[in-house]
């Protein structure tokens, strides 16, 4: 735990100056040291956060690295998409958890090395009976994401995977329920696939009105269903970015809202 914590950039450097390189603000020898952050590295660390963690952590490698790659691109420094440590087909980074004591201990690593660590509460998962009666449910948050402006997008794989997640969840099985929400998400995103004209194109909004009557059972979202869906949403985005709204989004906007319902 003597890990150094990391030197935010500062946006008065001149744009003459050398790139933010790794050894700049992390703790990092070698190679790393020497290598330039650049966008689809903070974008890889940024992802790596979200699937660990449910989203990036304020103060965390990825916002850092966030900061440095927009400070380096804006100076023309490097390109949006320069990729140094994810290059190749297994990106370097990554995030451990370990439970000790009540408390979860965050080791965040680039290309073997480490670059932060800190301690964050162990989650509490509740249980039925601990959960308020008023707690918002896997079906009520996919109805909310059909109402938010991503509502009137037309359906894609990205939100077919959420779905098909969010829907295994409620229901507690494997077993994608033929006519249930997530077949319709999935007809819908492989029949969008193949219409030229936007308009003609099935909504989020169209498959998700009656969520909650199509879901073959329901339940009050958790922290771990939300992250479920996050993972399978963002597997399958080329840009692996969540939309505000999107599914991902409001399942995780739900299981905040359950977990400070939560009666410990």
């Amino acid at each position: 735990m003597s890990q150094e914590q990391p030197r935010r950039p500062q946006e008065d450097q001149a744009p003459d100056q050398e790139p933010i390189r790794y050894g700049d603000l992390f703790n990092v020898v070698g190679d790393l040291a020497s290598q330039p952050i650049v966008p689809q590295d903070a974008v890889a660390m940024q992802s790596a956060e979200t699937l660990a963690l449910g989203q990036t952590q304020r103060g965390g490698a990825a916002s850092i690295m966030q900061s440095a790659a927009w400070l380096n691109e804006r100076a023309g420094l490097v390109n949006q998409d320069d990729a140094n440590v994810v290059a190749g087909d297994v990106p370097r980074v990554g995030i451990s958890k370990l439970h000790h004591n009540g408390n979860i201990l965050v080791t965040e690593k680039i290309a073997g090395q480490v670059v932060a660590q800190y301690v964050k509460p162990a989650e509490v998962v509740p249980t039925p009976a601990a959960i308020d009666r008023n707690a918002v449910t896997i079906g009520e948050a996919l109805e909310a994401a059909a109402l938010s402006k991503e509502g009137y997008k037309p359906v894609d794989p990205s939100d077919a995977a959420a779905i098909q997640a969010a829907e295994m969840r409620a229901s507690g099985s494997n077993v994608i329920r033929a006519g249930g929400v997530a077949a319709t998400a999935q007809s819908a995103a492989t029949q969008n696939d193949r219409t030229m004209r936007d308009e003609d194109k099935t909504k989020l909004a169209d498959v998700l009105s009656d969520a909650t009557q199509k879901l073959p059972g329901d339940k009050p979202v958790t922290t771990r269903d939300a992250e479920g869906v996050i993972a399978a949403e963002l597997r399958n985005k080329p840009d692996m970015n969540r939309p505000p709204g999107g599914i991902a989004t409001t399942m995780a906007a739900a299981a905040l809202i359950n977990q400070n319902k939560t009666i410990l």
